[in-house]
């Protein structure tokens, strides 16, 4: 366990003018707040937020995060309270805890739900004091160091959160020693095949890599000290998920591996930077197109470092970053590299011009309230890296990797993507799925009649640009709706002689809306296009309205009571419309975890596919809209599994062992021979989400008679 002295002399090392006496102080509250508590591992409790504050002094964090790095499991573990902390500690350091504590005391409904919100409010909480990040971010790495302890499938949980999250948040915000730490934890319990696989490898060529890297390092310190170039040389074997990327992105073995090996250089300034960059590729031949100038272009996070790739002395690429010692503290440490401290100690993200990023993610949140959404747009944010695109005028823009078009014209300004109708690069009409390219100079074309459309989805990398196009189809959905409500009931009601337009003048139609618990006409004609309510029983209530003393007339049928406007949306909500009529579509079987779409059908409700099902591509587009799983009640969901097998003893018995293992029924089965000595099975089963379904599939896929299996709606030849 870390002592507290090893901390006090790293912080007493970094600032001689520290204040330890609050570290010290909150030390001692913490080990007699946690007092008797221990953790899974069977270590004191008190050796977790020593470990948290130890990585916030590597980071290079003031006492005050330091010491909310020691507080910040009291309030949620131990009977401490806010009041005390802030009593003892101080305002700056009450809520720092304040701010970690809330991430985690939120209620939910489910596991999903609890993972988005907790998230959003961990970046949310950003806006107020950077540094509750930072804490958070230390308390995750110090988790998933002692991750071994948890059980396997919090183990997977917990690091593929890590994988998706915090490691790209650690990147984004400039700390990149954190980054790696994270991302090598995360692949060990993810993929423990891959890494054990990699760090055998590793062990095994250690010997013959430290060679060239000791050659190379030797080399290069020679070349800049024959021209009088002041500089330090290092070589290190990159990290082990970089390496598992590399395989992945190139379909590389790991024997086929040529540029494990990365050096970096740090000399004095900037024109150093240039010259050491021109000795190296008069040395050795450079790869055509690793070139990249962080310096001149930084990274959004503040990053700055010159990169090459180069071919080495034994001729394997190498890759070399070169860089000032000021750039190497920033690429380390990110924005603890440069802490700017207020008055109150505080340090805003609008202080800082590298989280430009992360305002815009404050400005669209507000905008977005379902947290899942949000999770997808931030993943969109975190997960790219950079291309830098300039305008017209010569302004670079900065846009994810494998950015469109359609990205630049929503960065530039909502209304320019909106009626986006082309684009130049580089002075050429390209299409509008063309992804740009580092260094394009791009000009779009607007045409005030154009509109996006649900197409565009499909062609944005941007979190932005994606909100935007689905706040339109959402308005544009809504306005569909209501004009198709307005003429089913002008339709039905002049078959009963009403005059809807006139009620509607006259005030009626409000009253009947009141009556029906809408806010307001629009609201209730919109429920009418959705199929939320029936024309029918519309227009029922408005018979009253309009003839109170003969409410019994005959306008109502019999079946009103039975009117499918009040049924439950089955787990499906569509945005801003309660109690839907819904039906999942017979010829996909969607379940939870599928990508859905809505389409409306004249008096049956709506219909829920599959997005990728064939049925929707012949759909009217204006009668498609977006909706998404609800976080109602667990229930089953009906599903098809379709297996093409050998015609042989036991093969149905071994199939329906699988599915009575897992605990799923099945309401339906058929099974042909085949000619050929083969047999389809067609299974309908109850399954929970997809997930559920396609872990079934590849457990049935393992056994030795079969042949395929896939999902019965896709089919198989």
């Amino acid at each position: 366990m870390i002592r507290i002295q090893e901390i006090l002399d790293a912080v007493s090392a970094n600032n001689p003018n520290a204040d330890l006496e609050l570290i010290q102080r909150a030390y001692v509250f913490a080990a007699a707040a946690h007092a008797g508590q221990t953790r899974l591992s069977g270590e004191q409790y008190l050796s977790h937020p020593l470990a948290v504050a130890s990585a916030l002094v590597e980071m290079g964090f003031d006492e005050a995060t330091i010491a909310a790095g020691l507080l910040h499991d009291t309030i949620e573990d131990t009977k401490a309270n806010l009041e005390g902390i802030e009593e003892n500690f101080g305002e700056n350091v009450a809520d720092l805890v304040d701010g970690v504590t809330k991430i985690s005391l939120i209620p939910f409904e489910n596991k999903e739900e609890a993972q988005a919100e907790n998230i959003r409010k961990m970046i949310l909480a950003m806006s107020h004091d950077v540094r509750v990040l930072m804490v958070k971010l230390a308390d995750r790495l110090h988790n998933m160091r002692t991750l071994n302890f948890q059980k396997v499938h919090k183990q997977r949980r917990i690091a593929q959160e890590t994988m998706d999250i915090y490691a790209p948040l650690a990147n984004r915000l400039g700390l990149h020693s954190l980054k790696r730490d994270l991302e090598d934890l995360s692949l060990q319990y993810l993929w423990p095949d891959v890494f054990n696989q990699i760090s055998h490898w590793l062990e095994t060529h250690k010997v013959v890599e430290k060679q060239i890297i000791d050659k190379v390092v030797s080399l290069i310190t020679d070349l800049l000290a024959s021209n009088g170039i002041h500089g330090d040389v290092y070589g290190r074997i990159k990290h082990l998920y970089s390496i598992y990327k590399k395989m992945q992105s190139q379909s590389l073995a790991l024997d086929e591996m040529h540029d494990i090996m990365a050096f970096r250089v740090l000399v004095d300034d900037i024109k150093d930077c240039y010259a050491v960059l021109g000795l190296v590729h008069s040395q050795w031949r450079p790869v055509h197109g690793r070139f990249k100038d962080y310096i001149s272009m930084p990274k959004s996070n503040g990053y700055r470092s010159l990169h090459t790739t180069v071919i080495g002395p034994e001729g394997e690429r190498i890759e070399i970053q070169i860089r000032t010692e000021d750039m190497h503290k920033q690429a380390e440490h990110g924005v603890a590299a440069h802490w700017v401290y207020k008055e109150n100690g505080r340090i805003h993200s609008r202080d800082l011009e590298q989280f430009s990023w992360l305002r815009e993610i404050f400005e669209r949140q507000s905008e977005e309230a379902d947290s899942r959404e949000f999770m997808r747009s931030l993943k969109m944010d975190l997960f790219k890296d950079e291309v830098y695109i300039y305008t017209p005028a010569g302004d670079i823009k900065e846009l994810p990797e494998g950015a469109m078009p359609l990205d630049f014209a929503y960065l530039i300004h909502t209304q320019v993507g909106q009626h986006c109708a082309g684009a130049k690069v580089n002075g050429r009409l390209v299409p509008l799925h063309t992804e740009l390219k580092n260094g394009d100079c791009v000009e779009i074309i607007t045409d005030s009649a154009r509109n996006p459309n649900r197409d565009w989805l499909k062609l944005v990398k941007t979190a932005k640009a994606r909100n935007r196009i689905q706040h339109y189809l959402r308005t544009e959905e809504r306005t569909h709706a209501i004009a198709l409500g307005r003429e089913m009931l002008e339709k039905e009601g002049r078959k009963v002689s009403l005059n809807v337009g006139k009620a509607l003048k006259d005030g009626h139609l409000a009253l009947v809306a009141h009556d029906l618990n809408y806010e307001n006409v629009d609201e209730l004609v919109a429920a009418v296009g959705y199929a939320g309510v029936t024309p029918r029983r519309v227009l029922n209530r408005l018979y009253a309205v309009l003839h109170p003393e003969e409410v019994a007339a005959t306008v109502a049928p019999p079946s009103v009571a039975k009117d499918g406007g009040q049924r439950k949306s089955e787990g499906v909500t569509v945005s801003g419309v309660n109690d839907v009529l819904m039906r999942f579509a017979k010829c996909c079987n969607p379940v939870p975890g599928d990508a859905i779409v809505g389409y409306i059908s004249r008096g049956m409700g709506i219909s829920v596919h599959r997005n990728d099902c064939p049925n929707v591509a012949n759909m009217e587009t204006e009668r498609i809209l977006s909706v998404h799983w609800s976080n109602g009640e667990q229930k089953p969901y009906e599903a098809g599994i379709f297996i093409i097998a050998k015609n042989e003893h036991g093969v149905l018995a071994a199939v329906t062992q699988i599915l009575a293992k897992n605990k799923v029924n099945i309401t339906e089965l058929t099974l042909e021979t085949r000619v050929d000595g083969r047999a389809n099975l067609h299974f309908t089963v109850e399954v929970g989400n997809s997930t559920q379904l396609y872990e079934l599939i590849e457990a049935i896929r393992v056994l030795p008679f079969i042949l395929e299996v896939v999902r019965d709606s896709e089919g198989v030849d």
